[in-house]
């Protein structure tokens, strides 16, 4: 049960960054004596690469357009980070044990990345680019501390990232509805302006 309940959570959280939970479970792996997480993600190499790829993560995640074009990128990343986890902490890959875990891991993974990758592409409608970064750093924030919490008590870390998931579905519905609600009223705006489209062959006063 824990060990399905890390999985989803760190599933969770690789949808958002795959990178930092890699690079937070190996570094609990190298600090304590974690039994759920394996050894393979505390070596020194997986957590250079690790690393290496969240430095980079980081500032491209925080540069409008930039992040949405490397969340598309991702997405045949995380999902596969979180999969491979799920399978890692559950057990071995030939075993149900370890086929539910990569599923349970994969599943959440792909929601939470879905949600992350539309409330972005909602987000860089918006001109400036606080608010991109804000966002960015508050994503990061929240995978450090789900996944540390994770590691002592993952059933409740389980919980919080359910609810995290709930909650950034309806605030991605709640965001493209402004965003759709917004390029409604410019189109008004723009047509009082300008006025209706003419077509080949006709006046603005609809005579040819």
């Amino acid at each position: 049960m824990e060990s399905l309940a890390l999985a989803f959570s760190s599933g969770w959280a690789s949808g958002i960054n795959s990178y930092l939970v890699v690079l937070v479970l190996g570094v609990a792996d190298r600090v304590g004596t974690v039994a759920s997480i394996p050894d393979v993600l505390g070596r020194w190499e997986v957590l250079a690469v690790a690393a290496l790829l969240y430095a980079f993560e980081f500032v491209a995640d925080k540069i409008p357009y930039v992040d949405s074009a490397w969340d598309v990128v991702s997405t045949a990343i995380r999902p596969v980070v979180g999969g491979v986890v799920g399978v890692l902490i559950a057990g071995d890959s030939t075993s149900l044990d370890g086929l539910v875990g990569g599923v349970v891991g994969g599943g959440s993974a792909l929601a939470s990345h879905s949600v992350k990758t539309g409330t972005r592409m909602a987000v860089n409608t918006v001109p400036e680019p606080f608010t991109n970064i804000g966002i960015s750093l508050g994503e990061d924030v929240t995978v450090l501390a789900v996944v540390w919490f994770a590691v002592e008590h993952p059933v409740a870390a389980a919980v919080v990232a359910l609810v995290l998931l709930v909650a950034g579905l309806v605030l991605l519905w709640l965001a493209w509805r402004l965003v759709r609600r917004g390029w409604a009223r410019l189109q008004a705006w723009r047509t009082r302006r300008t006025g209706p489209a003419v077509g080949p062959g006709q006046s603005r006063t609809g005579t040819p």
